[in-house]
């Protein structure tokens, strides 16, 4: 496995992991946004585009929910 694949492996897992921790707290939902820029990140280096395009557009659904939840919790 190639560094490229490890960089992929640990931002999808590291993004389930916060999506799995999002009832907890607020702050998870924004460490899913940024696991999300990651897998973005590397589905634009792998050369699937489809990939990248669609976790980017996670990461911007999950950073107007951590607003709305730090909204709520204010």
């Amino acid at each position: 496995m190639d560094a490229l694949n490890l960089f992929g492996l640990a931002a999808v897992a590291a993004m389930m992991a916060c999506y799995a921790l999002e009832a907890r707290s607020a702050w998870f939902t924004l460490a899913f946004a940024g696991c999300c820029v990651l897998a973005s990140a590397y589905g634009f280096l792998q050369g699937a585009w489809p990939f990248g395009l669609v976790e980017a557009a996670w990461s911007l659904v999950a950073l107007a929910r951590w607003r709305r939840a730090r909204g709520a919790a204010a």
